[in-house]
């Protein structure tokens, strides 16, 4: 397809999913008709299949000059694999939910915001900027949080939609921090630029600070430990949606941007280390977890974060071996859990339980059911034909010809097909154990279900083997130029099923038998020191942080936000003279000419004398009305200073202000609290600290002032601009009026507000008395 073509196709499939999914819920629609929706992501599955995948084209659809807010995409391999898994699987989720969610309320809503969801993560895998790819990012977590608590009167749905959009919202806040701080480093937020200035990025002071802040985003989004409890809490969702997030989209965002990113971190060894590291501890605590569910979704759940985990553990080790894996594991994954999450779904829309327990016998009721399960599992275990099977070898491959340090290959492998028999185990709880013959009594209620709930994981089961026996279906077309992309080189690579005998079978081999036997001694109640575990987990630690912080928060707001104007005046002086004296300490010279400064006349001291005296008067005074007597002179004695130094509009607006306070004062003087007069308490003498500093502050900054040579350009400007542009002689007047105007005009509904807020405050108080007489 030409780029021009492409252009079109996305600018489409943008508008086509967003309008669609914002007419969705308001159509008068039946869930079959709206079913049809799915023909658009079907069609864009169709353009993005065609559509050639190049590592040098950027589609650039608006640039700016003076922002880095350019909105570019990028189709090379990685975005061509996850664009086909975000459309297709989207298209039979959309089938699938028609049928499931058929006789349920609000179905369309449901679809809308898939249809949300699925444009937001086409922005995400095609933006070539990084701003660009945190907006559609958010987006991600937002449209998640709608589906994630679809059921929006079951408070455990909310609460699993609210943690879910807690720990990937304060991640993706993090990994802005860590775009802004590489785009800076390299000068540039594109992606495709970046790769020019590894250099440049792996030497620069905030590289390490970079690299963690955009770790913890990918990591809270594709669910790593410790972040990876939202996950299996997120199962509260009905099952389309498991199967459409948490197999081939949103989990995976944190995949793929670690693989985007590849090219420019894999040199550094902090990279190396910290996703291995995660990556393994990740896959083998929730492989483990898995074998000790008991819901369906639950074990589908701890699987996808092992899985998740072995995508990044790849990522980490690096080298053409590993790369190549996971671009086949990503495709595997995505075929046989999107399978398996909808086979839970239409067990339990048939027998009305997803509980491994009180399943049994079923192979003979749902025979189609049960071949599903079995064709799932075999690539989900690895096993021959299956397309699994490849992918395992790859993995093996990888790990055995990894020597970045002494032991590495017997540590990784070992880790691997530890992970790899517990989910083999855990592949055959979800599909096999449910079917097989027991002595305990079959599910007496079973109803055949219809061809959109068999027919979606039927495909995506299929196709499972199918690439198994022809993967050169999606060797040239897929593997390698996903394996390019990550890399940042060209690979290329042939895969076979059958490499003969040789170790990576035989570790293939003891991998199945382990599995088996982790599968025989399963046991259908969870041990208590597991449940212990749990308990105490990373789960329960991030609760208690945010319990923590949410009492520290009601604490801190009780104490500051009490309600005391004394206090807000004392914390606001209090931070703005200390920043200010930071500032003036730092850069004052503290150089005074005496020349210049004017000489003092004698009704300037006089005047001052009068201001001083009244202050004192105001402070010490032991009667309320002559403190307000006093408040007023010192009122009247400046606006007397402004007339002398050429200021009467403002003398005549303080003397208004003065005299309108005063006489505000005296009509509330009998209803004001008890007269206290002025002591020597502490709370007392921090006030009288804080005033004094301010206002030594000012005086600083005043003589600091008048010490520096003056700016006259903005002066200059309104002294020649005033009468020649708004017809006014009083400069200061037509600043405020004209030149500011807007200022002023929001000062002027502000302070109407105000006085629209105490009216009411103020007639509720009336009425209230009124009531009580």
């Amino acid at each position: 397809m030409q780029l021009s073509g492409l252009i079109i196709t996305l600018i489409f499939t943008f508008i086509s999913l967003f309008i669609l999914a914002l007419a969705l819920p308001s159509a008068r629609v039946n869930s079959r008709r709206s079913a049809l929706s799915f023909l658009v992501p079907f069609s864009a599955f169709c353009v993005f299949a065609f559509a050639t995948p190049s590592t040098e084209q950027v589609i650039s659809l608006w640039e700016s000059n003076s922002l880095p807010f350019n909105i570019s995409f990028k189709y090379d391999g990685l975005a061509k694999l996850f664009s086909l898994l975000i459309t297709g699987i989207g298209t039979l989720i959309f089938l699938y939910a028609s049928a499931y969610m058929k006789n349920t309320k609000y179905t369309q809503r449901l679809l809308s915001f898939l249809l949300l969801f699925m444009g937001a993560m086409l922005g995400v895998v095609l933006s070539d900027n990084l701003l660009v790819l945190f907006l559609f990012w958010e987006l991600t977590s937002i449209s998640s949080f709608f589906l994630i608590g679809f059921k929006n009167e079951d408070d455990a749905s909310q609460k699993s939609a609210l943690q879910a959009l807690s720990i990937t919202g304060l991640g993706g806040l993090a990994m802005l921090g860590g775009f802004i701080l590489i785009g800076e480093m390299a000068q540039t937020y594109s992606i495709s630029q970046m790769l020019s200035h590894t250099d440049l990025i792996l030497e620069h002071p905030w590289f390490v600070p970079a690299l963690l802040l955009i770790l913890l985003g990918a990591f809270t989004k594709s669910a790593q430990f410790p972040f990876h409890f939202w996950l299996p809490g997120a199962m509260k969702a009905p099952t389309p949606v498991s199967a459409y997030l948490h197999s081939a989209t949103m989990v995976k965002a944190g995949v793929y941007l670690l693989a985007r990113l590849n090219p420019i971190f894999s040199q550094s060894e902090l990279w190396f280390i910290l996703l291995t590291s995660f990556g393994g501890l990740t896959m083998l605590y929730a492989a483990f977890q898995s074998l000790y569910k008991t819901d369906m979704k639950a074990i589908l759940a701890y699987t996808t974060v092992s899985a998740l985990g072995v995508m990044v553990f790849l990522i980490g080790m690096g080298g053409e071996q590993a790369i190549v894996a996971v671009s086949l594991f990503i495709l595997v994954h995505a075929l046989y859990k999107a399978a398996f999450f909808m086979l839970a779904g239409t067990i339990d829309h048939e027998t009305g339980t997803r509980d491994i327990r009180k399943l049994s016998g079923l192979g003979k009721s749902l025979p189609i059911l049960f071949g599903i399960g079995m064709l799932a599992a075999w690539s989900n275990g690895g096993i021959p034909p299956s397309i699994g099977f490849v992918g395992k070898d790859l993995i093996y491959e990888s790990t055995l010809n990894f020597q970045k340090f002494s032991y590495a290959p017997y540590i990784l492998t070992a880790i691997s097909w530890l992970t790899n028999s517990m989910l083999f185990a855990a592949g055959l709880l979800v599909g096999y154990l449910p079917f097989r013959k027991s002595s305990a009594p079959s599910h007496p209620d079973v109803h055949k279900p219809s061809l959109m709930l068999w027919l979606p994981p039927a495909l995506l089961a299929t196709m499972g083997i199918v690439f198994g026996v022809f993967p050169i279906l999606v060797e040239g077309s897929i593997v390698n130029p996903v394996a390019t992309a990550i890399a940042g080189v060209s690979i290329k690579t042939h895969l076979v099923l059958w490499h003969g005998f040789n170790t990576v079978l035989y570790i293939s081999l003891a991998t199945l038998s382990a599995g088996l036997i982790l599968y025989l001694f399963f046991q259908k109640k969870t041990p208590n020191w597991v449940t212990v575990a749990e308990k105490y987990g990373p789960r329960q630690a991030l609760h208690g942080i945010a319990n923590s912080f949410i009492s520290f928060s009601a604490w801190f707001t009780k104490t500051m936000q009490n309600g005391k104007l004394r206090l807000y005046l004392l914390v606001i002086l209090s931070v703005l003279g200390s920043l200010l004296g930071y500032v003036v300490l730092r850069e004052t010279t503290f150089v005074i000419d005496p020349q210049k400064l004017s000489e003092i006349t004698i009704y300037e001291g006089i005047t001052v004398g009068i201001l001083i005296t009244s202050i004192f008067l105001t402070l010490f005074s032991g009667s309320r009305l002559a403190a307000v007597a006093a408040m007023g002179v010192v009122g009247y004695t400046l606006c007397i200073i402004f007339v002398f130094y050429s200021a009467p509009d403002l003398a005549m607006t303080q003397f208004t202000i003065d005299t309108l306070t005063v006489i505000l004062f005296v009509l509330v003087l009998y209803r004001l609290p008890r007269f206290i007069r002025l002591d020597f308490s502490p709370r007392h003498i921090l006030d009288g600290v804080v005033a004094i500093g301010i206002g030594a502050l000012m005086s600083i900054i005043s003589l600091e002032v008048l010490h520096r040579s003056p700016v006259r350009e903005i002066s200059d400007f309104y002294a020649m601009n005033s009468y020649l542009l708004a017809k006014g002689k009083n400069v200061v007047n037509v600043i405020l009026v004209d030149f500011r105007g807007a200022d002023t005009l929001i000062e002027i509904v502000v302070l109407s507000i105000a006085a629209i807020g105490v009216y009411s405050l103020l007639k509720l108080r009336l009425r209230k008395n009124e009531k009580m007489e």
